[in-house]
Order: C-alpha cells, then structure tokens, then sequence
C-alpha cells in the first residue's frame, strides 16, 4: 500500500482511517534496494494527511473558542489520535533505525536520521498520557484567554482592539484603557497560575521519565537543538544585558523626557516592545481600516518588492488562507500554519487597525513565504526548517519590506514607523532574554513556590526590564510573566526569537546595500527548508551565528547607525 492508495477523500481526523496505513508501514516486507527509500516517501505523504487533518482542526479551534463543536473535534484528536499516532512513529522510528540498509541512504537523509534517533532514545509509552494531559491544558489556556473582554469606550472589546487605546495621546484614556485589561487578566490569574502548575509538573515528569535531570536538557532534545547549547543561550542573556538594556534605557529615557513625565508608567510603554505612545504627541499610526485594505496594501508591498513574492502572497488571498479580523471568541495572537498536504500556508492575525498588526501580517507573511520556497521539496520532514531560521524568514521580511511602506503611509509616518520598528527591536531582545532566563529557572527548580516565582520574575525584570513604574500594581507585576502565550502552549519557544532576529538584522543590512541580492540571499536559504544544519542555513544567506557580546555589539551598532539616518 503506496503512498497511491492515499486518496484524496482520505479523513486523517479518525485513527479508524489511519490506522490501515500505519500498520502497512510497519509490516510491509523491504526486501529490495529501494524499498526503504519508498517506506520513507509513504510515511511522509502519510504524515502530510494527518499533519494538515490536525492543523485544520487547530484552525478551527482558534478561530471560534466558544464553538463548543470545534473545541471538542480538536480535543478528540488530541485525545484519540496523538496518543497513537506517537506509539506508531516511534515504531516506525525503530523499523528505519534498524533497518540494515539505513547507512546506505543518500546523505540528503542525514539530518533526518540524526532526528529519528534522537526521537527514538528520548521516546517513552509512558509520557503520551502525559503529553496528552500537557495538550488539554494548552487548549484551557487558549479557551481562557479568548474569552477575555473588556467593556470600553461603550463597547465589548477584545485585548487586540484594546491596543489602539494605548497608542492614545491623552494619558488618563491610556491609562484607563490598561487598568481595564489588567483587571480583567487578574479575574483569571489564579487559574493562569494553576495551570502552569500543572504544565511545569507534567513537563518536568516527562523528563525524567526520559532520563533527564529536568526538562531543560529534554526539550533542547526533543527540539533538535544540536548546535547550540543552554549555556550559549546564557551567554546571549548576558550579551543582551551588556549590549542592549543600556541603549533600551537610553532610548526610554528620552520617551520621559519627552512626555515630560517624573517616571513612565506601564501606560507610558510598552513592556515587551518598548513602544508606546507617540513622544511628539501625533495620533497613533493606522495604516489601514479594515482587513481589506490591509490585505490589498500588503499585496502591492510584496509585489513592489518582487513579482515572485508579490504572486505568492495574492495565492494566499485567493484559496481563502488569511483570517485575520479581530473578533470576541477568537483566540489571541497570531501565527502562521503549514497545510502540508496541499501544501498552502495559512496566517491567523487579529487586526486591529494598528501598526503592530501591519508588522505581525509582514511577519506572518514571511513565514508564508518561507513555507512557498520549500513547497516542492519531497519530504514533510525536508520542508520544515529548524524554529530559529523560521524566525528569521519572518523577522527579515518586517525589516526588507520598510522601503515599501509609502503604500499604508505617508513620508512621514512611514520614517516615523521605521523608526519605532528598529527602537523595539532593541528593546525586544531584552523581553526575550527575560521569558527565556525565566523558563530556564522554571524548569530549574520545578518545586518552587508562588512567591519565589514571583521574587525571581522580578529579579529579571530588575535585570533586563524598563524602568517601569508599577506603584499600585506590585501584585500584577508579580504575575506579568501571564500575558507570555509561549510559557503555556510552546515552551523554550522564544530565544528562537532572538538567534533569528541577529539573522534578520544581517539579512536586512545586505537587503539595504543591494535589495536584488537581499532578496537572492533570502530566496536561496529558505528553498533549503530543513536540508541543513542552522549553521549551513545562516551560511547559505550570508549570516552567522553567534551569542558573543562582539557579534551583538556590532548588530545593535549597526541599527543605531540605521537609526540615525532614519531620523536625519
């Protein structure tokens, strides 16, 4: 039973359909020299059916929160697929493993072999309840926080549509507008706090069922973290503290002065991003009104940039894979998903008419993109690179895009957005470092108390943060680390965040030199997909990979140098 007998009717949803496939996979006699290659093609196009079944249910599921329907057929899969599915793909791991023409296989197959025995040596029965446990929490958090809703200005208004009211330039609507959204962030923080609870208990006993001390050497395995180490995501927190909290302070310290404040309130800027209102006191930035004018403006952006890109995005518009609008019961945040069987990409935003949702639709976009350029490689496994060069197909699209920004603006407001896009960038990377120490502390001391998570959240803030000023607020800042989706559904996902963002800042200074080239280089390495190593790929466009103060310093210098044009 070849990867012909999977028709195109074929409902992955239900292990009853898959499961005739898998056991074909699993006994199927390989008695000739290419056999195993075709084992391998046939398990591949099997995990594109499921891969995309599951991704559609997860779509659904996000998009409508309170559709008890959707909720329940994505939890189903979760419950009475996955768990299967796992036990098959460590068989099928150890069929190919054992296999004794394994050494035989074409070196293209090397990277993926290096992952099925990893997969294989960390792969436990007993943790699938588990991860199915760790799953329907994840799924709680995403109920919880699409539910969350504030009454506003005489409406019902979600958090997305909350961020235009802290980009007003009156400073008591800012400031109401926040106090309304900690409020109701602090009607479920108790139970926020409980289910990380129960998430770092979960993960925590998945690793040492695995054999690991803690969960921090388990999940850089089960990540294919093969070239860089904790202790290099170390050093880049102390790279990011000698480099970039002097200059995020300097550039806050100028926002002070400018609004003319004693100190700056968390109304006053943005915690994770360092933005905020506008500091000459002009209307906040709106590109766009609608979702429509969003989608035609990023069409003549990406068109503008080139033909191929600009094609590629209006494939998007045309097989209806952008949901983008904000709306109550929709799930926070934004993502991109591969559809791996028909091989579309699919973005989920939540517009709001800001500048922030034209930088997430850029952002998603070069994801998008980066899953197009890798669209006709054969494997599902070829086609999916590692996080942190995801990252930088995003990260660099937001930057390479910027001289295109006269389609959502006009001279002004598009220097003025330039700008602030490369301020947030340094003060991004401080956040970062923050989320990702905390989680290495986390994950430490899976023991801890409430408060002494608490006292080390703040100890990081104290080390990386804003000079913020939460007077009245100490328990809300206690509990910050809550609006950070990743610690719940995605952990250790975050300093992928910041490898990428080194990547993206190169990417763009070759970009601005000679844009022809900026766009070869960022075609030439995303057509690799996950064929090389995260070295081999920042090689194939022209970037390195590095942690080093040295290396930062001379990034973050070259945006100062950036910005000083910008602001000329």
């Amino acid at each position: 039973m070849g990867s012909a007998f999977i028709t195109e009717d074929f409902d992955a949803s239900q292990w009853v359909n898959i499961e005739p496939y898998a056991n074909d996979l699993l006994s199927r006699e390989l008695n000739c020299s290419g056999c195993l290659e075709t084992l391998i093609k046939d398990g591949s196009t099997l995990a594109e059916h499921v891969s995309e079944a599951g991704t559609l249910l997860s779509i659904a599921m996000t998009c409508d929160t309170e559709s008890e329907v959707k909720r329940r057929a994505y939890l189903d899969f979760i419950e009475n697929v996955q768990p299967k599915l796992s036990e098959f793909a460590d068989a099928f791991n150890h069929r190919l493993a054992g296999h004794p023409a394994l050494d035989e296989l074409p070196p293209r197959h090397d990277l993926m072999i290096k992952g099925i025995l990893t997969d294989i040596a960390i792969f436990r029965e007993e943790n699938i309840p588990l991860q199915v446990e760790e799953a329907k929490l994840e799924t709680e958090h995403s109920t919880i926080t699409g539910a969350m809703t504030v009454e506003f200005d005489g409406e019902e208004r979600t958090f997305s549509q909350m961020a235009l009211y802290f980009e007003n330039t009156n400073r008591s609507i800012r400031e109401a507008a926040w106090r309304a959204v900690v409020e109701r962030m602090e009607q479920d923080s108790e139970r926020l706090s409980g289910i990380y609870d129960e998430l770092i208990r979960i993960r925590h006993q998945i690793a040492l069922n695995a054999g690991f001390d803690d969960y921090r050497p388990y999940i850089f395995e089960a990540k294919h973290r093969y070239d860089y180490s904790i202790d290099d995501c170390l050093e880049f927190h102390d790279s990011i503290e000698r480099v970039c909290v002097p200059m995020m302070h300097e550039l806050q310290e100028s926002r002070r002065e400018a609004l003319g404040v004693a100190t700056l309130r968390p109304w006053d800027v943005g915690e994770k991003s360092g933005g905020g209102v506008d500091i000459h006191g002009r209307p906040p930035l709106a590109p766009f009104e609608d979702v429509e004018r969003l989608i035609s403006g990023c069409s003549n952006v990406f068109h503008g940039m080139s033909p191929e890109l600009g094609g590629m995005f209006d494939m998007l518009r045309e097989r209806n894979s952008l949901d983008l609008e904000s709306r109550k019961g929709k799930a926070p945040g934004g993502y991109q998903a591969n559809l791996e069987k028909t091989r579309i990409p699919f973005i989920f935003m939540n517009a709001a008419g800001t500048h922030d949702n034209l930088s997430t639709m850029l952002h998603e976009a070069g994801h998008a993109f980066h899953s197009c350029y890798s669209s006709n490689l054969e494997l599902i496994g070829d086609r999916n690179p590692p996080i942190e060069f995801a990252e930088v197909a995003s990260m660099s699209m937001e930057l390479m895009s910027q001289p295109q920004w006269s389609e959502f603006y006009g001279d002004e407001d598009a220097r003025r957005a330039k700008l602030e896009d490369l301020e947030k960038i340094v003060c991004f990377l401080p956040w970062m470092a923050t989320i990702d120490a905390f989680q290495h502390w986390v994950y430490a001391n899976p023991g801890h108390t409430h408060e002494e998570r608490s006292e080390h959240w703040l100890e990081l803030r104290r080390r990386f943060g804003p000079k913020t000023d939460w007077s009245g607020f100490n328990e809300l800042k206690e509990t910050s680390w809550q609006s950070q989706l990743h610690l719940f559904q995605v952990p250790f996902y975050y300093i992928e965040y910041g490898i990428a963002q080194l990547g993206a800042i190169q990417l763009w200074q070759h970009h601005r030199r000679d844009s022809t080239d900026g766009l070869a280089r960022y075609a030439r390495a995303m057509k690799l997909g996950n064929t090389k190593p995260l070295p081999e790929l920042f090689e194939a466009a022209g970037l390195d990979l590095g942690f080093d103060e040295g290396h930062v310093a001379s990034l973050i210098g070259e945006l100062r140098v950036a910005m000083v044009e910008i602001g000329a």
